[in-house]
């Protein structure tokens, strides 16, 4: 081929053929960007020492130019004959793009390509003068068939999205770290001194870079995991887990879960969320996670598992695992996202248990496309579609939803075909006949989720993850026991002066006498009619028609509401409240004040049958036992009299006991930091009492004592000056002068009693 048909092809379009062609030089007039300097414009006859060098040249000025470079073709091979003696570099958007069959033979899809065939070159060749090799540029053309990009846009381009190996090492800290991409931005955007956005790399570039080292240290990652588990369980017996691996020796799923899982669960595993709607970006496998609610509305953690693959094997596999480690103990009900394998796996391995779908992940799939279909009338359908999500009866949602489908003309609509084909998943009036403890409500979900991105928070490398989520999970335990005990403290306020809400007061915990209290408040706002020997007609005295029927049969103490509430959620509704208040009863049945929601949980989650618990699971336990002794020790002389002479006992019994060979110091610092809050009483006088033993000054604060108002100009504190203290009792002083609770040096020969 002559060189002057290879330059005619080369000023035509045929920049992307093999790499073995030749260019003619040709020193033409250049039409130069505006926006380079003359100090950075290639020109003929330029010399560089290395290709590399050249190439750095060309790529700054393309880059003030407002475009990027590659490497085209060569003349020769590195390590054969004189090596390349010839390079040619173009612009990013030079040459057409070519499809190519696959393997299989099959053509490619039709992607875009930027390529439209731009003439854009800079040429070098390799000579040699005095032996000493060097780069001449031979050919040069700025001349381009498309726009070039504004500096802040040509930025942008993947050519000049590097990362250097100093940011490469930063980024991998922060990854170990547990930074979420976007926080890894920022955060090198203020080390660095630039605007937001302005990094030399983008997001995507990050995730990227951290993907290709989850690549290369994936399976001993996984080797690291396994390692890990078993060094917790050679530490803590009850710590329990379960991997399989694939063909090839590759991790393919594992589960886990920790020593106070399985008793949490013994109590508080009748509902539960199976959440696997997130992924761990430290390993590109799936996350899920088992979390419930305990007695006081505190999200409680059961396991997590981490999936290779999406489907119903895995999902399969996760349920069985958990099942055994839970000693085959099945969930009344399980809430999940959608998600069809995990239907079908759930169907499969838990029969029994109740599935049910979060509303909010359909909700969330439909904002995509029903907003365009329905148009301005997406609000008012969103309005009508949740007052049908919140009925009550089934034959109510069944008629509902048809008009809905009506007004709306969704006939034709898959997504709401099959919403209504899954809506004994997700509609409340199918799943009122089941216990959720509440999970189903949006102010739950939320805790929920925010205690399941406190997990994913921890994201690292693999094999630390596992003690990352442990120091997470007893964080959180620590956070939950320290509010109990600050609920314990605050005095629980009677809204209705009614004998049922005194009664449930001292049976329920506060969370959950809260969620009855609203009921019995709303009450009296309803009529009770008796339609029939122990059935009942109740509704708000605005309606005139509907209602709910309330069956009650005092001598068997069964009660009943159509509304099913107490079914859904384990409080009584307003309608039972105010049929039980009619009929002069002025207490609850015990079997409607569960033992799920009592503040003392059944004797097989009883914390003392546990023969291996940690030192501050043990004083917490000593703690919770001591107020629960002086509450009930307050209640008669007799009793504060035989706990007065049982705890001096056992405290004379454990002084005998030999100490330990460390001081007294190694003792203070595994203790809690916070003291033993006993719960505040009310004298006869209505003046807030709130005893603390130990250091004064680590006692909660929740506010000023309540002090009463004069009366007829007299201040009626100072009328009684007799200290109600039980370890006091002493007169010229009140409980919030006591000296004894006040000294700094309070111990047990100053309290008597203990």
């Amino acid at each position: 081929m002559s060189e002057g048909n290879s330059m005619a092809s080369e000023n035509g379009t045929d920049l992307s053929q093999d790499d073995t062609g030749t260019i003619e030089e040709n020193p033409e007039e250049t039409v130069l960007s505006q926006q380079t300097s003359v100090n950075l414009v290639p020109f003929i006859g330029q010399r560089f020492v290395s290709q590399d060098a050249a190439y750095e040249f060309y790529c700054s000025f393309a880059k003030q130019c407002g475009f990027s470079i590659r490497r085209h073709r060569t003349r020769g091979k590195d390590g054969v004959g004189r090596g390349v003696t010839r390079r040619d570099f173009t612009c990013h958007r030079g040459g057409f793009p070519q499809m190519k069959p696959s393997d299989d033979g099959k053509m490619q899809r039709n992607r875009k390509s930027s390529r439209c065939g731009c003439q854009a070159y800079m040429r070098i060749v390799k000579r040699v003068d005095f032996d000493v090799p060097e780069w001449h540029v031979t050919g040069f053309s700025n001349v381009h068939n498309h726009e070039l990009l504004k500096l802040n846009e040509v930025r942008l381009l993947p050519a000049y999205c590097s990362i250097t190996p100093d940011d490469k090492t930063r980024i991998c800290m922060f990854a170990k770290a547990g930074m979420s991409v976007r926080q890894m931005l920022r955060l090198m955007e203020l080390e660095k001194g630039v605007k937001l956005g302005c990094l030399p790399f983008t997001e995507i570039d990050v995730r990227n870079l951290l993907q290709s080292f989850r690549n290369v240290n994936r399976d001993y990652d996984a080797i690291d995991l396994i390692a890990m588990c078993k060094k917790m369980k050679d530490k803590n017996p009850n710590f329990q887990y379960d991997f399989k691996m694939d063909g090839h020796n590759r991790l393919e799923h594992i589960a886990w879960l920790y020593a106070s899982s399985v008793q949490l669960y013994e109590a508080f595993g009748d509902a539960l969320v199976f959440d696997t709607s997130h992924r761990l970006d430290s390993y590109d496998m799936l996350f899920g996670i088992w979390v419930g609610l305990d007695n006081h509305g505190m999200a409680c953690f059961f396991g997590c598992v981490l999936l290779r693959d999406e489907n119903m094997q895995s999902f399969s596999w996760s349920l069985k695992t958990f099942l055994g480690f839970m000693n085959g103990k099945a969930p009344q009900t399980l809430l999940t996202d959608q998600n069809i394998w995990l239907k079908e796996a759930v169907a499969v391995e838990m029969p029994e248990t109740k599935h049910a779908v979060y509303i909010w992940h359909i909700l969330a799939k439909l904002s995509d496309s029903l907003p365009t279909f329905l148009g301005s009338s997406y609000d008012d359908w969103k309005a009508e579609f949740y007052r049908l999500y919140n009925l009550e009866l089934e034959e109510d949602f069944e008629e509902e939803w048809s008009k809905m489908v009506n007004k709306y003309g969704l006939h034709e609509y898959k997504h709401i075909t099959s919403l209504y084909a899954l809506r004994t998943f997700w509609a409340l009036p199918f799943l009122r006949h089941y216990f959720f403890a509440g999970l189903l409500s949006p102010c739950q979900s939320e805790a929920i989720n925010a205690f399941i991105q406190r997990i994913l928070s921890a994201q690292s490398q693999l094999d630390r993850f596992v003690e990352r989520v442990a120091e997470i999970v007893e964080f959180n335990d620590r956070a939950a026991t320290k509010q109990k005990m600050q609920r314990k403290l605050q005095k629980i306020c009677l809204k209705t002066g009614s004998p049922i809400e005194s009664h449930a007061a001292t049976v329920l915990t506060p969370y959950a006498f809260g969620k009855l209290q609203e009921e019995l408040l709303m009450a009296p706002q309803y009529a009770s009619l008796l339609v029939d020997e122990g059935c009942f007609q109740v509704k708000h005295h605005t309606e005139t028609d509907g209602g709910c029927k309330v069956i009650w049969i005092p001598c068997q103490e069964h009660i009943s509401c159509s509304c099913r509430q107490f079914e859904f959620s384990g409080i009584l509704c307003r309608h039972v409240l105010r049929v039980l208040s009619t009929d002069n009863c002025f207490q609850i049945p015990d079997q409607y004040l569960p033992i799920r929601w009592r503040n003392v949980t059944s004797a097989s989650t009883n914390p003392l049958r546990t023969t291996t618990r940690d030192r501050s699971e043990k004083i917490q336990l000593l703690e919770s036992m001591a107020s629960a002794l002086v509450s009930e020790s307050l209640e008669t002389e007799e009793r504060l009299d035989v706990a007065c002479e049982q705890v001096a006992m056992v405290l004379n019994h454990v002084k005998d006991l030999p100490r330990p060979i460390h001081g007294m110091d190694d003792i203070a610092y595994a203790c809690p930091s916070h003291s033993l809050i006993l719960p505040e009483v009310e004298d006869t006088d209505g003046i807030v009492q709130s005893i603390t033993v130990g250091n004064s000054h680590e006692s909660f604060t929740l506010g000023k004592l309540k002090e009463r108002r004069p009366r007829d100009g007299v201040d009626v504190s100072r009328k009684r000056r007799h200290c109600s203290e039980p370890c006091c009792r002493h007169f010229g002083h009140d409980a919030s002068s006591c000296p004894i609770m006040g000294s700094d040096t309070l111990n047990a020969e100053l309290l008597g009693y203990l």
